[in-house]
């Protein structure tokens, strides 16, 4: 049955329509808003897998015909790697509705988001979101929705619903916001260094501007929504969980009193064994089973010391942070370099700097950007202490490295205060906790150390929580078992004065407004305590860049003087350039910037631009080139490109009957300006120079 329902979304129409097109999903929709479409289809399958974890996988792909255009690659078709906006855009598809499944919902499900049409003014990305739900909801798979997600967008000290691109780019707070029809689900985005309150306040603007949404996909459940499979958990062997609790209880507890990681880790392992040796033969065709219970087990132990005992399992306090040690310099040929160690988590932040060719070009539906700025975090597996393959980037390595880019990139100079292109890389040393947070603080000393004038230092906070019935408590600085068994993951970076970008995720079905007033509140103190550490190493950007940096400089010419540094076919700045070791850009309004690994390098590449542009100067003398001779005068190269005409009357200081019997072409001449004219035109005389003489 086809199916189309609309709702009035940030003062313009969102329409839902199911029933028409890929029919044979288990649910499917095409959602638009102003001429951006995006068609998202759900599919779980039939066969169950036998895995710990939901089996889930989320694409969002955006086509190039999607804006009119034909893809830059040789292929011209989308191949190879999601782009980075693909991938941080299907996290965050991913991260609101997983927790929406059953508990050991183990069949392999697919989430597809396709951008088929794109009007540069709609982001699809929280159409994307608003999709996933709705096909979710509409189709027979088990899910807790439905669920909706808006951008949020203050310009001008004004809230705005879902603000198109443009009004983004001025923005000073952007970020998107999914919830479900009684509280918020998820966080995402920055601001330019606002308020606590101010964020909080853009938070629940956006969960009110989506409840349309919520209601719209109620609508299409009640009139077009399939019936749920059946799904049963699988049963508990209620006597194998008393043995295993009886067995493992007290090991486990004990286990989780030591307080650092690798040693806590290799305990559990040793009680996991000898749990599974003290249960004999009778048991060993159950290692499956038993593992579930003793994960459920070691979970609710973890629970239970924050919730019972209120303790933590390295002993802290709720709001206190492990302890911090900076250093910067440590690395010599890079631009800047930082270690940064919190607890068991460390960060070694790289800083090189570049000239404009040095941008990352990247292609989207919008058309092409030159990113100035960029950070890529590593993961490697030794951080963990584990042995994996080692490849590409991982969506996990990205979507950390654009929270962390959103952190920092607030507080990068202009480009006419600073105009180098910034490359960050984060390499993750060590891991118990929050490394993307570690990023920005190491990112941020990184580049003071390198000398690039950041408006005001950043530092990050992971922030945790443990929600039972009647108790709430927010801990400061988690552990990645604290993430990994408490009920939230909030990222909160900023200056002294306020927020630069957030990210908050939960497991459970909701967050309300006081808790998260609470959470950002313990935030701020503990981000402002971490930045006083930074600053014990190094409080403000060196005064001077590395030695090894690129030297850069710029200088305005003549536009009409272009053609003369390109050459033909480029051949004049390609030697420039290789005389030099430089890089050398040219800008249609006249600026020519020259990069040099020397100011040696640096002051022979000027000076030949300064040559080939030099024009030409009343009064002064010169030694030109006879380029051309006519019968009123000689054309007389005087600079690179210059010509100037010596008409026959001063040629010499007596009367001269015929030009070639005093110059020809190819002949050296001395020549005086006389007058430039408003046309560029140059009158020149030999005579003058004679009677100087």
């Amino acid at each position: 049955m086809e199916i189309l329902l609309e709702a009035d979304v940030g003062g313009k129409t969102l329409s839902i329509q199911t029933g028409k097109v890929a029919k044979q999903a288990s649910g499917s929709v095409v959602v638009k808003y102003g001429d951006s479409t995006v068609l998202v289809t759900a599919v779980s399958s039939n066969d169950e897998r036998n895995v710990g974890f939901l089996p889930l996988s989320v694409e969002y792909q955006e086509k190039i015909y999607a804006a009119g255009r034909i893809p830059g690659n040789y292929f011209r078709r989308e191949i190879g790697r999601p782009s980075e906006k693909e991938t941080l855009t299907a996290r965050l598809i991913d991260r609101p509705i997983r927790p929406l499944f059953p508990k050991y919902y183990n069949f392999e499900t697919q989430i597809i988001a396709t951008v088929l049409a794109m009007d540069q003014e709609n982001d699809a990305d929280v159409m994307a979101m608003v999709g996933a739900s709705a096909a979710l909801t509409i189709s027979d798979i088990p899910f807790a929705g439905p669920i909706a997600c808006v951008r949020v967008g203050r310009i001008q000290g004004e809230l705005k619903i879902n603000p198109t691109i443009d009004e983004c780019v001025e923005a000073d707070i952007n970020i998107i916001v999914a919830g479900s029809k009684t509280g918020v689900v998820m966080v995402e985005g920055g601001g330019n260094v606002v308020s606590e309150k101010e964020m909080l306040d853009a938070i629940f603007f956006g969960h009110q501007g989506l409840q349309p949404l919520i209601d719209l996909q109620e609508k299409m459940r009640e009139t077009c929504g399939k019936r749920k499979r059946v799904f049963t958990p699988p049963e508990v062997d209620e006597a194998l969980v008393t043995v295993v609790h009886e067995a493992a209880r007290g090991k486990i507890r004990k286990a989780l009193s030591i307080p650092d990681k690798m040693p806590r880790y290799d305990a559990m392992r040793q009680v996991k064994k000898d749990l599974m040796e003290s249960l004999g033969e009778d048991y060993a065709d159950r290692g499956e089973e038993i593992s579930k219970i003793f994960s459920d087990l070691k979970k609710s132990i973890s629970r239970d010391i924050i919730l019972k005992e209120k303790s933590r399992i390295d002993n802290r306090k709720f709001d206190e942070i492990r302890p911090i040690s900076c250093e910067v310099g440590l690395l010599s040929r890079p631009h800047g370099s930082a270690l940064f160690t919190r607890g068991e988590t460390q960060v070694l932040g790289v800083l090189t700097l570049g000239s404009g060719p040095d941008e990352q070009r990247v292609e989207t539906l919008s058309g092409e950007e030159f990113r100035p700025f960029m950070l890529h975090y590593n993961f490697p597996p030794f951080s963990v202490g584990e042995v994996k393959r080692v490849g590409g980037p991982s969506r996990r390595d990205i979507g950390h490295g654009g929270l962390s880019t959103r952190a920092i990139e607030k507080v990068l100079p202009e480009k006419d205060v600073f105009d180098y292109t910034i490359r960050l890389v984060s390499e993750v040393l060590e891991s118990n906790g929050s490394s993307s947070m570690g990023t920005v603080c190491a990112g941020t000393l990184a580049l003071m150390d390198g000398g690039v004038p950041i408006k005001a230092p950043v530092s990050g906070i992971a922030m945790g929580l443990v929600k039972d019935e009647d108790q709430t408590i927010i801990l400061s600085d988690i552990l990645g078992d604290e993430d990994h068994t408490g009920d939230m993951d909030f990222k909160v970076a900023g200056t002294t004065e306020g927020i630069t970008a957030l990210q908050m995720d939960i497991k459970i079905l909701e967050l309300s407004k006081e808790i998260m007033e609470n959470a950002l509140e313990q935030a701020r103190k503990g981000r402002l305590h971490i930045l006083e550490q930074m600053m014990k190493a190094l409080d403000k950007p060196r005064e001077e860049i590395s030695p090894f940096a690129p030297k850069i400089h710029a200088i305005e010419i003549n536009p009409d003087k272009i053609r003369e540094i390109i050459g033909p076919g480029g051949k004049v700045i390609r030697a420039i350039q290789s005389e030099t070791n430089t890089k050398v850009e040219v800008d249609d309004s006249g600026v020519v910037k020259v990069a040099a690994a020397s100011s040696e390098d640096l002051e022979a590449a000027l000076t030949m631009i300064k040559d080939i542009t030099r024009e030409a100067e009343v009064g002064a003398i010169y030694e030109g080139t006879v380029v051309k001779t006519t019968d009123f005068g000689a054309f007389v190269q005087i600079l690179p490109g210059t010509d100037g005409l010596v008409h026959i009357s001063q040629l010499a200081n007596y009367r001269v009957k015929k030009v070639t019997d005093i110059v020809k072409e190819g002949d050296t001449l001395k020549v005086k300006v006389l007058e430039v004219g408003r046309d560029g035109k140059i009158r020149l005389s030999h005579k003058a120079v004679q009677e100087d003489e």
